[in-house]
């Protein structure tokens, strides 16, 4: 499981890109105890690293109104993304 804390060196290129879909509000997620992300409309093929991201406290639903809801990013989510504004790739 992804550490809770951290500068977000332990997570992997996929993990980064799906904040980075997430941040960018392309980005939806089931409001259930296991939830699904889907990006663009498609489930994510990644569903281990979503659920870690969730439970990871990076990203979390929006809300619990419906069952696909946005995903958004946490305080922790904003940080990792934060030192890669600058970076080119």
């Amino acid at each position: 499981m992804i550490p809770v804390s951290g500068t977000g060196d332990e997570l992997s290129h996929r993990a980064m890109a799906m904040l980075r879909a997430v941040a960018a509000g392309r980005a939806v997620m089931s409001s259930s105890c296991e939830p699904d992300l889907f990006i663009d409309g498609v489930p994510c093929c990644d569903q281990m690293t979503a659920h870690n991201l969730a439970h990871g406290g990076y990203i979390r639903p929006a809300s619990t109104d419906a069952a696909r809801v946005p995903a958004v990013l946490t305080e922790a989510g904003r940080a990792v993304l934060a030192p890669a504004v600058g970076h080119v790739a």
